[in-house]
C-alpha cells in the first residue's frame, strides 16, 4: 500500500503523475488546474476524483473551499492539493502513529480522508446559519446597509451549492458501488458519508430560501417605513393647502368681507379660522383612519 501526497507540487513533482504512475494526460491536466468542481472519472487501472474541503484561511465569517485531487489505484492513493488541507494533514499524522490505517487499503484511506473533509463542513455551515439568524434579526429593523450583507451571503451560498451538490453526486456513485474498486463494505461506509452530504445539501437549499425571505422582509420593512413618512408628509401638505388659500385670498387686491374690530381683530379672526380648519381636517382624517 502506497500513499503519495503532493503538497503544492512543482512541475517536476507533477511529472511523477505521468512518468512514474502513467496517469492519463487529461487527468493530470485537471490536477494542475487551480479550480475544478467535484467529479469522478474512471480511467484504465485507477479512479480520478476531485473533492472540495473547507478553506480555513477565511475563518467562520466567510465560506470558501479548496479542491483536492485523488488518484485511486488498486494498491495506491495519490493526493494533490495546495497544502491547505486539514483533513490530509490529520490523516498523515495518524498514519505515523497507527500502521493499520495504511494496512486497510487505498479505498479505506480514501474513505477516511473524505469522511474527515465532510465532517469539517459542519462548523462552516453552522457559521452560515449564525449569520442568517443575525441577518433575520436585523432585517426587521429595516436597515438599508444589510442589503450588501445579504447579497454577499447569497453569493457564498451559491458557491457552496455549486460545490456540495456535485460532491453529493460523487459520493452517491461511490456508495452505489458503480466501480469495481469499491467493495460492498466500503460502499456502506461511503453511504454514511453520502447521507451527511445530502443533509448539508438540503440545509443549503433551506438557507437560500431564508436569504430570499430576509431580503423580502427587509424590503417590506423599508417600504412600510417610507409609506409612513409619505403619509405624514401628505397629511401636512393637505392641511396647509386650505390655509394657503385663506391667506392668499386676504392678500389679494380686492375687497373682501372684513371682520369686526379692525385690522388687528381681523388677523386673529383669520388665525382662528385657520386653526378651526386644521382641527376639522385632523378630525376627518382620524375618523376615516387615514392617520
Amino acid at each position: 500500500m502506497l500513499w503519495v501526497d503532493l503538497t503544492a507540487p512543482t512541475d517536476d513533482e507533477f511529472r511523477l503523475l505521468s512518468d512514474v504512475f502513467g496517469f492519463h494526460p487529461l487527468s493530470v491536466e485537471d490536477a494542475r488546474s487551480a479550480l475544478q468542481y467535484p467529479k469522478i472519472e474512471p480511467y484504465p487501472g485507477y479512479l480520478y476524483l476531485v473533492l472540495h474541503g473547507i478553506d480555513l484561511t477565511r475563518g467562520r465569517t466567510q465560506f470558501a473551499t479548496r479542491d483536492v485531487d485523488f488518484f485511486l489505484g488498486r494498491n495506491y492513493l495519490v493526493t494533490v492539493h495546495d497544502g491547505q488541507s486539514r483533513s490530509i494533514t490529520r490523516l498523515r499524522e495518524l498514519c505515523d502513529r497507527h500502521e493499520r490505517i495504511l494496512g486497510e487499503g487505498a479505498v479505506a484511506l480514501l474513505h477516511r480522508i473524505v469522511d474527515t473533509m465532510v465532517d469539517n463542513y459542519r462548523p462552516a455551515i453552522e457559521g452560515l446559519e449564525e449569520r442568517l439568524n443575525k441577518l433575520e434579526d436585523t432585517a426587521f429593523g429595516g436597515q438599508d446597509q444589510i442589503v450588501r450583507q445579504i447579497i454577499k451571503l447569497k453569493r457564498e451560498l451559491g458557491a457552496l451549492r455549486r460545490v456540495i451538490i456535485p460532491q453529493r453526486d460523487v459520493l452517491g456513485r461511490l456508495a452505489r458501488r458503480e466501480f469495481a474498486a469499491i467493495s460492498d463494505e466500503m460502499a456502506y461506509r461511503f453511504r454514511d458519508v453520502h447521507d451527511h452530504m445530502v443533509r448539508y445539501a438540503d440545509e443549503v437549499m433551506l438557507f437560500q430560501e431564508r436569504v430570499t425571505g430576509i431580503y423580502e422582509i427587509n424590503l417590506a420593512t423599508v417600504s412600510n417605513r417610507l409609506n409612513s413618512v409619505m403619509k405624514v408628509l401628505t397629511v401636512m401638505s393637505t392641511i396647509f393647502l386650505p390655509l394657503t388659500v385663506l391667506t392668499g385670498m386676504w392678500g389679494m387686491n380686492i375687497t373682501l368681507p372684513e371682520f369686526p374690530g379692525g385690522e388687528v381683530a381681523q388677523f386673529w379672526w383669520i388665525t382662528a379660522l385657520m386653526l378651526a380648519v386644521i382641527a376639522a381636517m385632523l378630525a376627518l382624517f382620524r375618523r376615516n383612519r387615514w392617520i
